[in-house]
């Protein structure tokens, strides 16, 4: 049974642990008999709740976040992965070696405070809050605390840098005079079907012939190749069938019999028959190509915006961008494409208009009213 003793003007609590084992905690000098009491109290209701753990081996965030990072590895991808690696590395090192369950609200708030009165931009902020989350959220599953502070601490509002993702897309003739600077039949196709098809760069270098849908003329999208390494579409909406026109459908053919072969039959193999790296081809290729071409220096991931952007200007319907596009609904095409839908619309306020009139027109001539 656990109990209150002094020794030598120190108090001292004497208890047991869950496994029998008899414990001796000495308190600061000059502490009370309230406090003693008072963390007695702390201590036995850890005891209850099965969560009790030595101060001495009470483990800090940096170890608790290492051995979280371990037990993720398996589960994310690796590109993922470093991410969270990186956080952990650069941005908590006011906490590292603070023990697990001496994180409270007030230390939450404390880190986001700071962050954003340094400016950091808010996006930035909210992913390392999602990170601290997860680290706490693996301590209270590991029983090494019982609360996650994180979960109410104040989030932060938008007083920091709010960055947007600048889109740049290219007009029909500087498309034309971009790729018109491509020599080489496999980067010509490659980056024409970039722009025909919205595929996102990992998709496009991932892609094997037997995904070729010859008849019906549609590319399938069904894994991606990123640092390195392969992976399924992220999400249930991006493993997708996309449309192609007859004139890309027809350069598909010319590069597929001059495509060297290659065991992964891949559609854009490297010399050594492998997937193409990202950096190589944006470096090597795409870049000097806008350059040739007299155009401004945009990310590869803007041929994706460009596609979309096209679609939206020829009024196809908002869910068929959706499924080309592979976004998991069409709130995510919306929010991302809403500035290029536009807010004028004087043909669709006339088609209303000759919609209604015309069946008012329709009743009075029923009725015998009209003149």
């Amino acid at each position: 049974m656990a109990c209150i003793r002094k020794r030598r003007n120190r108090y001292v609590i004497d208890f047991y642990d869950n496994n029998g084992k008899r414990h001796w905690k000495t308190l600061k000098k000059g502490a009370t008999l309230k406090e003693a009491k008072t963390e007695l109290r702390n201590i036995e209701d850890q005891l209850d709740r099965g969560i009790y753990i030595p101060d001495k081996r009470i483990p800090t965030f940096q170890l608790v976040g290492q051995n979280w990072l371990q037990q993720k590895r398996q589960k994310i991808r690796e590109s993922t992965w470093d991410m969270y690696e990186r956080h952990l590395k650069l941005h908590f090192e006011e906490i590292d070696n603070l023990k697990i369950n001496r994180i409270t609200v007030a230390t939450v708030e404390s880190f986001i405070s700071k962050r954003q009165n340094a400016q950091m931009n808010i996006s930035m902020l909210r992913k390392l809050i999602v990170t601290f989350n997860q680290v706490m959220n693996y301590a209270v599953r590991h029983r090494l605390i019982d609360y996650n502070p994180v979960r109410d601490a104040e989030r932060p509002k938008r007083h920091g840098i709010e960055e947007k993702e600048v889109v740049s897309i290219l007009l029909p003739q500087e498309i034309k005079a971009f790729l018109d600077e491509i020599k080489e039949q496999k980067y010509k196709v490659l980056f024409m079907l970039a722009v025909m098809s919205g595929a996102r760069q990992g998709e496009l270098l991932g892609l094997q012939w037997q995904e070729v849908d010859w008849e019906n003329n549609q590319i399938r999208i069904k894994r991606t190749f990123n640092c390195r390494k392969w992976y399924q579409p992220k999400t249930k909406a991006s493993n997708r069938s996309i449309d192609l026109g007859p004139s890309m459908m027809k350069e598909l053919k010319k590069w597929k019999l001059a495509c060297p072969g290659n065991k992964l039959k891949l559609m854009f193999p490297n010399e050594q028959g492998e997937p193409i790296e990202p950096t190589y081809l944006t470096r090597m290729q795409f870049y000097p190509a806008l350059k040739a071409a007299g155009i401004k220096q945009i990310r590869f991931h803007d041929l994706r915006h460009t596609y979309a952007s096209l679609l939206i200007k020829q009024g196809e319907n908002l869910k068929y961008i959706q499924s080309q596009m592979g976004h998991a609904n069409p709130s995510v095409t919306l929010n991302t494409y809403s500035h290029l839908f536009g807010t004028v619309n004087q043909e669709a306020a006339c088609r209303l208009e000759n919609t209604i009139l015309e069946v008012s027109s329709s009743k009075m001539v029923a009725n015998g009213t009209a003149k």
